[in-house]
C-alpha cells in the first residue's frame, strides 16, 4: 500500500546525466551509450521513508534539448519536487541550470522543493575543477534549496539526492 506518491521533475541542459542518474537510483545501472531524452520518459521507483511510510516516486525525465521547451508547461503540471541537474565537468552548463529554474518557476507560478546536482563528480579528478565548487553551495543556501554532487557513473551521492528532494516534499518547508 502506498502513502504517499510524488511527481519528481529532473530538469536542466541537455547531456548533464538526467537519465543515467535516474537509471542508476531506480535500476542501479549506468551505461556509457548515450541517448538524449525525446521530450520526456518517465520511471517509477518505490521507496519506504525513516519514518515507515511507503512513497512512489514518479520521476519525469525532462529532455534538456531548447525544441523541446514548448512542451514544459504539461510535462510540469502537478509537481512535487524537482532535481536540477548541471554537469560539472562542463562550466556553462551551471549558468544554463539557474536558467532552467527560473523558467521552471515562471511556467508553474508556484514554489516547489528543488534539490541541485552537480553531476559527473567522477571527471573532476581526472579534468580538474571548471568552476568555483563553492558556488552551488552558495547559490542553493541563498535560495534554500539543496546542494549535492553526484557521480550517474560511480553511485556515488545519487540515493542521497533522491532521498533529500523526497524528505523537503513531505516537510514542506522550501
Amino acid at each position: 500500500m502506498t502513502d504517499y506518491t510524488f511527481k519528481i521533475l529532473v530538469i536542466g541542459p541537455a547531456a548533464v546525466g538526467k537519465s543515467s542518474l535516474i537509471r542508476r537510483f531506480v535500476d542501479n545501472e549506468f551505461s556509457f551509450q548515450y541517448k538524449f531524452t525525446i521530450g520526456v520518459d518517465f520511471m517509477t521507483k518505490n521507496i519506504v521513508n525513516n519514518l515507515n511510510k511507503n512513497i512512489r516516486l514518479t520521476i519525469w525525465d525532462i529532455g534538456g534539448q531548447d525544441r523541446f521547451k514548448i512542451l514544459l508547461r504539461s510535462f510540469y503540471d502537478g509537481a512535487h519536487g524537482a532535481i536540477v541537474v548541471f554537469d560539472l565537468s562542463r562550466p556553462f552548463t551551471y549558468s544554463k541550470m539557474k536558467d532552467w529554474i527560473s523558467n521552471m518557476y515562471k511556467i508553474m507560478q508556484k514554489r516547489i522543493p528543488i534539490v541541485i546536482l552537480g553531476n559527473k563528480l567522477d571527471l573532476v579528478s581526472e579534468i580538474g575543477e571548471t568552476i568555483d565548487r563553492n558556488d552551488p553551495y552558495k547559490y542553493a543556501e541563498k535560495e534554500r534549496y539543496f546542494y549535492l554532487e553526484t557521480s550517474a557513473k560511480t553511485g556515488e551521492n545519487v540515493d542521497i539526492a533522491f532521498t533529500e528532494i523526497t524528505h523537503r516534499i513531505l516537510d514542506k518547508n522550501y
